[in-house]
């Protein structure tokens, strides 16, 4: 089975979509624990030792900002593994949507030029679409084509079969949105996940301030408020990256919708002809 058919069968398959984006989550999560384990938490310990000890060396020394310290706790690791499957969940549907623009770049009618559709013709049609293999008759395009030629070879009404094209085309413009949805529950979930390390570190912070009051050393006090802030800028800055793509994959959703509708003018409604009417083409 060629590429494009693999990913379209797995669109088709709509069973499988929930079990595919657990897995892909877990693989995720599995993934990035084992980065933070073997890179992350120790670089940020090691660096903070270093720091340390410039400090106490030259206590006039400013330290500058490290990323793996900034992303090390539990609260950045969610937001980057949230992240990371979000922008894998986008990669596979933008392989999709690729995958059903090819077909508006092929023949699915086999019309020949200047040649037209009658009422009666449209079961030979339609016997074509059934010789096309299950992942590609089951994609957007030729749904659309199929839904029209049935309508126009009950009503032997061209107006009726481009309502048809419409109509179907609006219903496909839904499932490609509700296809975002977890995409959508990411723009969501990673803002709300640096909200609870900002709540948890200004917790600590203010659990910390009343030592901090009898003591000299600020470390527990400016350890919360680190956390606090770090987990802010994290989840903001990965938020706006998966807002973009989430905001590229609606475009290429309604680019795709509008061009199927216009291939289903140009290829099949234009050449409708109908016995009880003028052979004119409707647009």
């Amino acid at each position: 089975m060629k590429n494009s058919e693999w990913l379209l069968a797995l669109q088709a398959n709509k069973s499988m979509d929930r079990f595919i984006n657990i897995v892909l989550l877990l693989f995720v999560t599995l993934v990035i624990q084992t980065v933070y384990a073997v890179y992350v938490r120790p670089a940020a310990e090691a660096w903070l030792v270093e720091q340390q000890a410039l400090v106490n060396a030259d206590p006039t020394y400013n330290p500058p900002r490290s990323i793996v310290v900034i992303i090390a706790e539990p609260e950045p690791q969610a937001s980057i593994t949230v992240t990371v499957w979000a922008l894998l969940l986008a990669f596979l549907r933008a392989r999709g949507i690729k995958s059903t623009r090819r077909l508006l770049d092929e023949d699915l009618l086999q019309l020949q030029p200047g040649s037209c559709i009658l009422p009666g013709d449209t079961r030979d049609y339609l016997r074509r679409f059934d010789q096309l293999p299950r992942v590609t008759r089951e994609s957007m395009v030729p749904r659309v084509l199929q839904s029209a030629l049935k309508r126009f070879g009950a009503t032997r009404n061209i107006q009726d079969a481009a309502t048809t094209v419409h109509h179907i085309c609006e219903i496909e413009a839904t499932r490609l949105e509700s296809q975002l949805s977890m995409i959508r529950f990411a723009v969501w979930a990673i803002p709300a996940i640096g909200f609870v390390g900002t709540v948890r570190g200004l917790g600590e912070a203010l659990e910390s301030a009343q030592f901090v009051l009898n003591s000299t050393n600020p470390a527990a006090l400016t350890s919360g408020l680190g956390l606090s802030f770090n987990s802010t800028f994290t989840a903001l800055t990965l938020c706006i990256l998966v807002m973009y793509v989430f905001n590229e994959l609606q475009l290429a959703n309604d680019r795709l919708v509008l061009d199927t509708e216009q291939y289903a003018e140009d290829e099949l409604i234009s050449r409708l002809r109908s016995e009880l009417e003028p052979a004119t083409a409707l647009r």
